[in-house]
């Protein structure tokens, strides 16, 4: 059993890492205060390369799940928005072109993501359909060479900004899930406009807007995979990100984590440094065997995936789903070691705190996590 990242793995880490500490992290407070996208840090990092990261190596990626996951993580420690923009892109919604895709669509879209660093989207939410792909709305019919798609999605990350995005839809909801396709939506698509921009909790450079399909003409050439497996589509693009959402919890828990440990050795209390308190000790303690844990089942995870090439769904759904909660208990952690200046934004836990929450959300609830778990030990279905 080795745990070592490998040589070329650990200059990689050791290059993001000067990156995050200069480029990202200095700017992460005032992202979160204008709710700006953050242009500039996404050219920088399309410059480094991160965004061929996890793509194939024949459409100008690099094809490494692990060094993916590094990113993820280093990503998430400056900016919990910044690592969304990122990992929705580079995973959620190209995903589904990579597993899916013609070789058209392939050389088509990957090289503008890998290259070029373009936003994508993944449009599947919709008002009474989340956790139950099966119950959305948005319709489909083809017209002679096109598709023809009405709807509005939800919630959706990147999507005011997104250069592309792959969007759901049925054919007819009385089939259910069978009735579901997938499409590449180009930004200029007659009839898809932007709608509401939700104010979240947290995570704010990445939008999650309102995307309105009012007639919207998609080319027949631009139906992903086969009419009725958009299903399957939807699942296989969410089951193989959830990696990178453990990944991320990972990097908020470390930065929540350095913080409190950095806090809690200059804040004097009854004459001393607060980290000499076993009250403090104790919190450190458990925050430290949390963060480990969570990072050895994310590497797992990550390792299984690289070395078989298959998207599993037990030991993902293990690591998202202990990770985005052991984050959560890190961050409230960090909170109390700072106590009432924690709850300011003058330090940087706060803005943690915020953006670790939707963790538990993301890519499946906690509860769906645990239902995946479940399924894939008892083999029922």
């Amino acid at each position: 059993m080795d745990f070592e990242l490998t040589e070329e793995q650990k200059m990689f880490q050791s290059m993001l890492r000067d990156f995050v500490d200069n480029e990202v992290a200095p700017n992460a407070a005032a992202w979160d205060e204008s709710e700006e996208f953050p242009t500039d840090a996404i050219h920088k990092m399309t410059e480094l390369g991160l965004f061929g990261l996890h793509l194939p190596e024949e459409y100008g990626g690099s094809g490494d799940d692990l060094t993916f996951v590094l990113a993820c993580e280093e990503l998430a420690r400056g900016s919990g928005g910044l690592s969304s923009i990122y990992i929705t892109t580079v995973s959620l919604a190209i995903g589904p072109i990579v597993m899916f895709g013609n070789e058209a669509q392939k050389r088509t879209y990957i090289p503008r993501v890998a290259n070029e660093g373009a936003t994508v989207a993944f449009a599947l939410t919709e008002a009474m359909a989340g956790s139950d792909v099966a119950a959305l709305d948005t319709r489909y019919l083809r017209e002679d060479d096109h598709f023809v798609l009405n709807g509005t999605k939800i919630f959706i990350t990147n999507g005011a900004e997104a250069d592309f995005l792959v969007a759901f839809a049925t054919r007819d909801k009385s089939l259910g899930y069978k009735g579901i396709s997938a499409f590449i939506i180009d930004r200029n698509a007659p009839g898809f406009s932007v709608g509401k921009l939700e104010k979240k909790m947290g995570l704010h450079p990445a939008s999650a807007a309102e995307l309105v399909f009012d007639n919207c003409k998609v080319p027949a050439a631009n139906l992903l995979g086969e009419e009725g497996q958009g299903f399957k589509v939807a699942l296989r693009a969410i089951d193989s990100c959830r990696v990178s959402i453990a990944a991320q919890s990972v990097g908020l828990a470390q930065a929540a984590y350095d913080a409190a440990v950095a806090y809690a050795k200059e804040r004097k209390q009854f004459g001393v440094e607060i980290a000499r308190h076993q009250g403090i000790q104790f919190m450190i303690a458990d925050m430290a065997v949390d963060l480990d844990a969570a990072r050895l089942l994310t590497y797992r995870a990550a390792w299984q995936q690289q070395q078989t090439g298959e998207v599993s769904a037990k030991e993902p759904s293990m690591a998202k789903l202990f990770a985005s909660e052991a984050a959560h208990r890190i961050a409230h952690k960090a909170i109390q070691v700072h106590g009432g200046y924690g709850y300011t934004k003058e330090f940087a836990v706060e803005r943690i705190y915020r953006d670790q929450r939707i963790m538990e959300l993301f890519e499946g609830t906690s509860e769906m996590q645990r239902w995946t778990i479940a399924r894939q030990i008892t083999g029922l279905k």
